[in-house]
């Protein structure tokens, strides 16, 4: 009966868990739904009923009203050709500012002349709609003396073919406010997907940023505290035989730098993870100490900045993790100088170094110096790294002092430190 009531509150947890994360799923779909029915901007075919304006000219046609039909009747479907080609070409950024999409208004321009002078009535009103054609290729200057002109020649042609007292003014002035108000709907809707199209480079950007810090917290937390721990390992495994005392403590170190990994990667993760120089000097010490090699640590100059201690314990960091595995240097020095405006903390070992005649560029070395490089070249600083003047290597890392900070200060006031094993 136990093992039954067990499997069952065993299922019954995975069935409530599996429904969480399908009720999540689906929330997340219902979310990306609602963007994508995110109303975006007016297309061509909104355009086209406003052809209905001439409805009275046709009903002329029809009723014969309207003398040399067959004229009248070539010049309507050639308006209405002519508006349509030149409505689709104004949504495509690269058809509007074409020549082809001018001459075409040039053409539909002329159809309208011609028939609001040859019959005038209902066919003034083809005038607002080649201003409407207008707003959606003109813009700018292009577009505000082109619908003035064209408002002024539509009130004239109205008062000369007499149409009544207040026609030609409103004449006019629908023509003016149709390009007007259509250049500034389509305007406005172009500015809209350009900022939809920023906000999701910004949003993209910032993951990239972000799967990029998070790699380089990584390598530097993870590649640093593996040496330690095989350094130890390695000191333990040496003192076992001869002093176990001494072998357990290099033990104890290795939990204590394995706890600690811990929860740096925690922070890592979250992005609250700030450093202090202080404590990566004293680790530094510690490991060095372990592999055999003697560490060297003086500092002076004015408090740091949080963010500029956190930069200088990076540096420091992947400087010991290359000195222990690469360098089988005797001695390993820390000097920390600055002044009121920048800060240089300088990284020598005795070790082997790299090849002598090779130069001293910025970055050199692998993943970790690269990433060092990038870190302190976003805050304005610098990193350079290369052979000693005689062996071994130099690591030197400048930053600029943003600002004392009172936590820092007294890391700073027992300046300059003694040597230390």
């Amino acid at each position: 009966m136990a093992r039954r009531r067990t499997g069952t509150g065993t299922s019954t947890g995975t069935g409530t868990g599996t429904g969480t994360s399908r009720r999540t799923g689906t929330w997340r779909e219902r979310r990306r739904c609602r963007d994508d029915r995110r109303p975006g901007p007016p297309g061509p075919y909104t355009l086209l009923p406003w052809l209905l304006m001439g409805m009275g000219a046709f009903s002329n046609l029809f009723q014969g009203e309207t003398p040399n039909p067959w004229l009248g009747g070539l010049g309507l479907f050639t308006f209405n050709s002519l508006y349509i080609s030149v409505v689709f070409r104004g949504f495509d950024k690269k058809k509007r500012e074409s020549p082809v999409s001018y001459w075409l208004l040039a053409a539909m321009a002329t159809v309208t002349f011609g028939l609001a002078i040859g019959y005038g009535g209902s066919w003034l009103l083809f005038f607002p709609l080649l201003s409407l054609a207008c707003g959606t290729i003109l813009r700018h200057r292009q577009l505000a003396a082109g619908l003035l002109s064209l408002a002024v020649v539509a009130s004239l042609i109205a008062v000369w073919r007499g149409n009544g007292g207040s026609d030609p003014w409103t004449i006019g002035y629908g023509t003016f406010i149709s390009g007007a108000v259509t250049a500034a709907i389509l305007t406005l809707a172009e500015t809209v997907m350009e900022l939809r199209a920023t906000r999701q480079e910004l949003a993209r950007t910032a993951v990239e940023k972000e799967r990029l810090r998070f790699s380089r917290d990584l390598h530097d937390l993870l590649g640093h505290t593996l040496s330690v721990i095989v350094v130890k390992s390695e000191a333990a495994r040496r003192l076992a035989p001869r002093d176990m005392d001494a072998a357990l403590l290099q033990v104890a170190d290795i939990e204590s730098v394995g706890r600690q990994a811990l929860t740096e990667i925690r922070e890592a993760v979250t992005g609250y993870r700030e450093g202090s120089l202080a404590t990566e000097l004293d680790r530094a010490r510690s490991a060095l100490t372990a592999a055999g090699t003697e560490p060297v640590l003086r500092r002076s100059g004015p408090p740091l900045a949080p963010q500029t201690e956190a930069l200088l314990g990076w540096v420091v960091r992947e400087a010991v993790t290359n000195v222990v595995r690469h360098s089988n240097a005797t001695t390993c020095s820390f000097v920390v100088d600055g002044t009121s405006e920048r800060v240089r903390l300088t990284v020598t070992d005795d070790g082997y170094g790299p090849d002598p005649d090779a130069p001293a560029t910025p970055g050199i070395g692998g993943t970790g110096l690269t990433g060092l490089t990038e870190r302190l070249a976003a805050a304005g600083g610098s990193l350079r790294a290369g052979p000693g003047p005689e062996r071994g290597f130099v690591l030197t890392a400048e930053l600029p002092v943003d600002g004392p900070d009172e936590a820092a200060s007294s890391d700073a006031s027992d300046s300059p430190r003694t040597r230390g094993r």
